[in-house]
């Protein structure tokens, strides 16, 4: 019987800083200490959300204005919590998502510079305040990350999810800056890990994290 350990663990990081991988590698370690997880992702998540998220990425998008990228995001994460992270935290399983709220303050707020009065509505409507126990940032140079991201996409012939690897790097520059300001104002929930060393040894940190967030260790 699989044990039950609530708890919602989100990855945050700019583009190519390994979110997706560690994620997954995290979900492979609770599988192996029998805890019941889920791995969901944002924008997605959701049949809704995953129509929302191919438009948000499309790189036939580029000329969505913020205000519209902004409310899909909050229609998408809606639909994910109503269907996938409350039910699933209600019924007492770990929840691992690839972004969520940090995601938007970072890239609406800091990147495309929509005021944060209105993120933090748009947020808070969004994502019925719910917040998560513990958010794992992976943290790396912009250029490193975008030179990633964009190798990536090419090897796996991915010409869907293009949209911000291709924005200019000082957009990169302010959501990265966005990201480290949100884990200098919450150090208690925010653990920022250097995503430069060998994805064995950033798995190793997260685990560590985890482990003791969960009191598993």
């Amino acid at each position: 019987m699989p044990l039950t350990s609530s708890g919602f663990i989100t990855f945050e990081g700019i583009e190519g800083a390994g979110k997706t991988t560690q994620a997954r590698l995290l979900c492979e370690y609770l599988a192996g200490k029998g805890i019941q997880h889920v791995f969901t992702r944002e924008p997605g998540g959701t049949v809704i959300g995953e129509k929302i998220r191919a438009v948000l990425l499309d790189p036939q998008s580029r000329n969505m204005v913020p205000v519209s990228e902004l409310l899909l995001y909050g229609a998408a994460r809606s639909q994910h919590i109503e269907e996938v992270i409350s039910p699933s935290l209600a019924e007492g399983k770990v929840v691992v998502c690839d972004r969520f709220t940090d995601a938007t303050i970072a890239y609406q707020g800091h990147g495309r510079e929509i005021p944060m009065n209105v993120i933090r509505i748009v947020n808070s409507l969004a994502s019925a305040d719910i917040k998560p126990d513990l958010t794992i940032l992976l943290d790396c140079d912009p250029q490193v990350g975008l030179s990633r991201a964009r190798a990536r996409n090419q090897a796996i012939g991915d010409a869907s999810a293009t949209r911000f690897d291709d924005e200019e790097l000082g957009f990169h520059r302010r959501v990265r800056e966005g990201y480290l300001e949100i884990a200098r104002q919450d150090t208690q929930r925010v653990r920022v890990i250097p995503a430069d060393h060998s994805a064995e040894k950033v798995a190793k940190q997260i685990t560590s994290h985890v482990s003791r967030r969960l009191g598993l260790s």
